[in-house]
């Protein structure tokens, strides 16, 4: 008995060195994908109209992210040439696009880039 125990907490310690390092792997296999949320289901807050992940008001609000699969934010398919767009995108592009679809009377002039 008192061999089975250190045996345990080793196999333990294994176990949850792999959980870990697979939460890690799966985080860098998605990207945001901003202006793809529908309403109530984006991931996290953004910006303006968003606390915390379902506070989106709006469908296709703009400065509000879903989690995606890498590289496939651009293959979504939105209504009325709609798209989503990634970090990378945004800080090519600029982030005008974050004031895409905002809740009627949001102030546009608090939208910041975003660092992470």
């Amino acid at each position: 008995m008192s061999k089975m125990l250190p045996s345990l907490a080793v196999a333990s310690a294994v176990a949850a060195a792999l959980v870990g390092h697979t939460t890690v792997a799966n985080a860098q296999e998605n990207e945001k994908c901003f202006g793809v949320s529908l309403a109530g289901e984006n991931d996290c807050a953004a910006g303006p109209g968003t606390t915390c992940a379902g506070t989106s008001t709006v469908d296709y609000q703009g400065n509000a992210w879903t989690l995606v699969p890498a590289g496939t934010c651009a293959d979504i398919e939105l209504p009325e040439g709609r798209m989503g767009a990634t970090l990378a995108s945004l800080a090519e592009e600029g982030y005008e696009g974050l004031a895409r679809d905002l809740p009627e009377g949001t102030d546009t002039a608090i939208l910041k880039m975003l660092d992470s």
